[in-house]
């Protein structure tokens, strides 16, 4: 696929978003795959499922996430008897005044972090759908609109966990991205052990940006060229979960624009105003990973998606 060079995208662009994504390196360290990916995420507009076992850094992330962006946060450990109305508020009769007055929840932040998300019941899990499509709740039949931007980050601990709840595939399909952070290398676990607690350094940090800012950054995400033979090439691998044989269900059409914005946001963070062949295959298993599943169900989800980028070939 031929793609005629363009200019790198300035003003609020590479330089900036460069400085984020290091300043959230010297947090997580030896990550910086996983850092960019969440950052396209964000930058797509999309909710983020971070699946990991405990104390890898999933809480971390997100926290550093949050200061960088300069964005109001929030935190919801879910557990087996949090309720819907603990996440989204309550309307609470107020006597003076002979009505109800709402009282928001903690979801009613910028970046809103769902902890373990699946140790709650799929009933509270689901309160987070309206929120995570929408941009609002609805309590006792009145819509309230929640703050922009507006970022759902959830932590997923794996199945085999105790106390944990499968995901729908519903719920699943409104996370733009599924990604892991794994065990550090050797050197960014020397690194964790010797040096000061990541929760420290992170208190010293300042904001990077403003909300205005990533405002404008997700504006900017849409304006990244996708060509046509780009387009073809996202169809063919669309069209290749779909005839495989090898999952349940291929993907949908609104899981092929998430891939087409999650290539513009990663573009974005490149400095480049085009997209890429090699944008959309970075991307591609942290967008469709968690949409699909094996019909094989010994085999890993990941390593099936894999095999689809193998074999479609790039324009």
């Amino acid at each position: 696929m031929q793609t005629n060079p363009a200019p790198h995208i300035t003003s609020i662009g590479d330089r900036r978003l460069s400085t984020v994504i290091a300043q959230i390196n010297r947090i997580i360290l030896g990550k910086n795959r996983e850092v960019r990916l969440a950052l396209t995420c964000l930058l797509a507009g999309g909710h983020l499922l971070i699946e990991d076992l405990p104390g890898v850094g999933k809480t971390t992330l997100v926290q550093a996430l949050a200061t960088v962006l300069g964005l109001d946060f929030s935190r919801i450990q879910f557990t087996s008897d949090l309720l819907p109305a603990d996440i989204v508020g309550v309307s609470i009769y107020d006597r003076e005044r002979q009505t109800f007055t709402f009282h928001p929840g903690p979801l009613f932040a910028q970046m809103v972090l769902a902890d373990e998300i699946n140790r709650a019941t799929p009933r509270t899990q689901s309160a987070l759908l309206e929120a995570m499509e929408e941009g609002q709740t609805t309590v006792d039949g009145v819509s309230h609109r929640l703050p922009e931007p507006f970022f759902v980050v959830a932590t997923r601990n794996p199945l085999h966990q105790a106390g944990t709840w499968p995901l729908p595939e519903s719920q699943l399909d409104r996370f733009l991205m599924r990604l892991s952070l794994g065990y550090p290398d050797a050197a960014a676990e020397r690194e964790l052990l010797a040096g000061d607690d990541r929760r420290t350094l992170l208190a010293a940090y300042r904001p990077e940006l403003s909300p205005d800012d990533l405002r404008r950054l997700r504006r900017r995400v849409h304006e990244v060229h996708v060509g046509g033979p780009l387009l073809d090439y996202l169809q063919a691998l669309i069209r290749r979960t779909r005839t495989a044989g090898i999952f349940v269900t291929g993907l949908s059409p609104r899981a092929g624009i998430a891939l087409r914005r999650a290539a513009q946001a990663w573009a974005l963070l490149a400095g480049r105003d085009f997209v890429a062949p090699d944008d959309l295959q970075t991307v591609f298993t942290a967008v469709a990973g968690h949409r699909l599943r094996p019909l094989d169900e010994s085999r890993i989800p990941d390593a099936a998606v894999t095999e689809v980028l193998a074999a479609v070939p790039i324009p």
